[in-house]
């Protein structure tokens, strides 16, 4: 099995899909520190773009989740 191969497995796992959770939420963190500075130099154009990015985070988390979703409901093991 080539590492591309096992990279593409490990994307599609478990493991692979909460690890990308994780480093989604984790740019939320930026995201929010570039809307608490828009709103402090009154700069509406990179608060729109915090917002917008916001969305963008808010969308693949929860696209994460029902990719977690439909791996639990191939896992036999989980009933």
């Amino acid at each position: 099995m080539s590492a591309l191969t096992k990279a593409k497995g490990f994307k599609k796992s478990k493991t692979g899909t909460y690890l990308s959770i994780g480093t989604t939420a984790f740019g939320a963190i930026g995201v929010a520190k570039q809307a608490k500075k828009a709103r402090c130099e009154h700069d509406t154009l990179r608060l729109v773009d915090a917002v917008v990015s916001a969305a963008a985070i808010a969308t693949g988390i929860a696209l994460l989740l029902r990719e977690l979703k439909r791996i639990g409901d191939d896992d036999v093991l989980l009933g």
